[in-house]
């Protein structure tokens, strides 16, 4: 193998100068292609030789277009899913959502979540939007896990059906409720940690993140303020979930 390997190297020098006494002078900008047959590398004739230029490729009005509109419709394609328990938007919900910000720091959830029948006559269907701000992530030493010591952000929540509504029935007199049974505003603390996948180890998920969240919505918080003997456990909720990042 090395001797194939110095004689094509003694072929190569010779092809070399002999092109360069027959052909002239070419420009800076011109290359020679070199093709590989076997062992032996030969020279293509110089007429053959094309100028390569380089930098970036001319784009007219239209590729900006395209592009632009690529962008756009690649930035609604989900970063994560999600599973949570409790939280006071049903026993269980389930969603997708976006990662954004410098860094990530901000995500806005969709789930959707079911609460059991219960003594009701039937089972509801919940739909939730959250949007959710982390201000640290901190790695754990030289682990793949990092901590996120605290979260925080606001979420509403709607149960599907025609016992709720937005405004009081006729049937109520004027004023006499003063809520919406329908929707409800939430806000939460609470705290993550996360496991980063071994790149040679991923399948579908990026990394997978563990938490908690301590919730309270518009009314227990009026209900906590307006009536001093209710305790803590009566006006908060504590939730736990799942979140698989995708991309």
């Amino acid at each position: 193998m090395k001797e194939k390997l110095f004689i094509s190297n003694i072929l190569l020098v010779l092809a070399l100068l002999a092109t360069s006494m027959a052909a002239p002078a070419q420009e800076k900008d011109t290359i020679v292609i070199i093709k590989e047959v076997h062992d032996t590398l030969w020279l293509s004739p110089a007429d053959e030789m094309r100028h390569i230029q380089t930098g970036p490729a001319p784009t007219s009005g239209y590729d900006r277009r395209v592009h632009r509109y690529r962008r756009r419709w690649a930035a609604l394609i989900p970063t994560h899913s999600k599973l949570q328990f409790a939280g006071n938007m049903g026993l269980l919900s389930a969603g997708f959502g976006w990662d954004y910000g410098r860094r990530n720091q901000w995500e806005t959830d969709l789930l959707f979540g079911f609460v059991p029948k219960y003594d009701s006559s039937r089972a509801k269907a919940t739909f939730t939007l959250k949007q959710n701000y982390i201000p640290w992530s901190l790695q754990i030493k030289e682990s793949r896990f990092s901590a996120e010591p605290l979260t925080c952000g606001i979420y509403l929540n709607t149960v599907f059906g025609d016992e709720f509504w937005t405004s009081e029935p006729d049937r109520y007199p004027k004023g006499y409720y003063g809520f919406s049974s329908k929707v409800r505003i939430h806000a939460f603390l609470g705290q993550r940690i996360t496991y980063d996948i071994d790149p040679k180890r991923r399948f579908t998920a990026k990394a997978i993140t563990l938490f908690y969240e301590l919730s309270t919505c518009d009314l227990y918080l009026i209900s906590a303020v307006t009536n001093r003997y209710l305790r803590p456990r009566d006006y908060l909720s504590l939730s736990f979930g799942l979140k698989v990042q995708l991309l």
